[in-house]
């Protein structure tokens, strides 16, 4: 059973994730006016630049009309729904913060794609005309660290059930 004290924490977590997300695109769109003034140089390495991504990461999946919006509203709150799931189920303390990560950021970007028919990306890092990523946001962030969280803890660490414990019976040999 998972620990309600994990549960309490990753709801937390998720819903402060969430709710900063929707504040830091609400500062670019409104007081920072981003959208009309298109970019705002910080340093040179990273600008605050104004895009709409009307598709998923990397601009896959695109959503060109009203339906496909929808069906891509759908399709990102049913992985999100699983999410949260997998978050409720889930025993250990690491993975139900690294899947709130993944939550928060989802939900941030779901309430974009449906309040304006996209997502709001403005955070643009680049070394001169490189780009190691495309222009993101809060949210995407949250949910690429929750995932590589995830991923390094799959790949990284074991469980205890996965080391055998000595048996009272160890020093008797198996007989065919």
């Amino acid at each position: 059973m998972a620990n309600p004290k994990y549960r309490i924490q990753g709801l937390m977590l998720a819903s402060l994730l969430f709710i900063t997300d929707q504040v830091v695109k609400y500062v670019m769109l409104g007081p920072l006016a981003l959208q009309s003034r298109r970019q705002i140089h910080i340093v040179s390495f990273f600008d605050l630049t104004y895009a709409e991504n009307r598709g998923v990461s990397m601009g896959f999946l695109e959503a060109g009309s009203e339906l496909e919006r929808w069906l891509l509203v759908g399709l990102t709150a049913l992985i999100a729904g699983v999410v949260a799931m997998w978050m409720w189920r889930e025993k250990l303390r690491g993975d139900v913060l690294a899947l709130s990560m993944v939550l928060g950021g989802a939900l941030g970007n779901i309430v974009d794609r449906v309040r304006y028919g996209y997502v709001v990306d403005y955070a643009d890092l680049h070394f001169g005309s490189f780009r190691p990523f495309w222009i993101f946001n809060l949210a995407d962030a949250c949910i690429t660290i929750g995932v590589l969280i995830l991923l390094a803890r799959a790949f990284l660490i074991r469980e205890s059930k996965d080391v055998q414990p000595a048996s009272s019976d160890a020093h008797i040999a198996e007989r065919p």
